[in-house]
């Protein structure tokens, strides 16, 4: 590709979360108060004469029957230390963060005007990219040491399609997407159609959360995967419709389309060309194209069944 059009196409791309005049609403009336707690530096910081006043402030980080010698030893071990160390060359401050998630908040309270901004707490959870952020109501967990780069050494071992978003950059689209999932029932469906039309709710729900933010990190994507995605769109839909996939209930489906991976399995010689979770990105272009031809409040596209949904949206793939 010529590598001027690359650009104009890169550029597009960006600029593709705005363009949507949906997506752009005014919240400088909407207020948002929330506490911010840096745990991972109070906690590294922390001594046996201090300690006791740290439990007795962060109760629920510290289960019961766990010693003080046992936190003692963590705090001291040389290897905690380094990673606490590598974490605050990053977030020496939360300021830009922080900026970030009063937008967040602010958005989502503009949709759920009964939306308490919660509690943000800071902490190390030694790596665990599973569990980066938790959200329960009232607190807002964030674990900064899996949030460090994409090139970091500590991620050395960590497959291409994960470390992907170890970025600081994918840091609010996690909350934002945890906070998504809270608002959202579990579904009962078992249709393929059903299950990607879900998930394209939470991605419509997290464009109007974080309009400043590009699709292609709302979708976890590398910028060629991305690419694809965008370029094979009425390929994969042909392929959907050809193998009879909408409406079959084989759970296998979630592997090769649903689920984080670090490709989608068609099961053809394009398979490595193809991001993850490619029903996640069809469902999503569904949604947005019945949001296009309906007027729906946030609210009530929870509630519309997945096949009311598709036969409503008019949806055509891009050639």
């Amino acid at each position: 590709m010529n590598f001027f059009l690359r650009i104009f196409i890169i550029s597009l791309i960006f600029l593709s979360c705005t363009q949507d005049p949906k997506n752009t609403v005014d919240v400088s009336e909407v207020a948002v108060q929330f506490e911010l707690e840096r745990f991972d530096q109070a906690f590294y910081s922390a001594s046996k004469k201090t300690l006791g006043t740290l439990k007795a402030t962060f109760p629920f980080l510290f289960p019961l029957g766990v010693t003080d010698s046992v936190w003692l030893s963590k705090i001291k071990d040389t290897e905690e230390q380094e990673l606490f160390a590598e974490t605050q060359k990053v977030y020496p401050d939360f300021r830009e963060v922080e900026e970030q998630l009063v937008s967040l908040f602010k958005h989502v309270r503009y949709y759920h005007p009964r939306f308490k901004s919660p509690k943000v707490i800071t902490l190390l959870s030694n790596l665990d990219y599973e569990n980066r952020v938790v959200y329960a109501d009232s607190l807002l967990l964030i674990s900064l040491d899996a949030y460090l780069g994409k090139t970091h050494p500590f991620y050395d071992d960590y497959p291409k399609y994960i470390k992907e978003n170890n970025t600081k950059e994918h840091l609010i689209v996690d909350v934002a997407n945890a906070i998504i999932d809270a608002q959202f029932p579990p579904s009962r469906e078992r249709s393929f159609s059903s299950k990607i039309i879900a998930e394209g709710k939470k991605m419509y729900f997290l464009e109007r959360y974080l309009p400043r933010v590009s699709d292609k990190e709302k979708m976890g994507y590398a910028m060629e995967k991305f690419l694809w995605a965008q370029q094979q769109e009425e390929s994969v839909w042909k392929f959907f419709i050809e193998k009879e996939l909408l409406y079959s209930t084989d759970s296998e489906l979630n592997k090769r389309f649903i689920e984080n991976a670090p490709f989608s399995k068609f099961y053809t010689t394009v398979d490595n060309q193809s991001p993850g979770k490619i029903g996640v990105y069809m469902g999503w272009k569904i949604v947005q194209s019945f949001m296009k031809h309906n007027d729906v409040s946030l609210q009530k596209l929870i509630q519309i069944d997945a096949q009311s949904l598709l036969e409503n949206s008019r949806y055509k793939p891009k050639k």
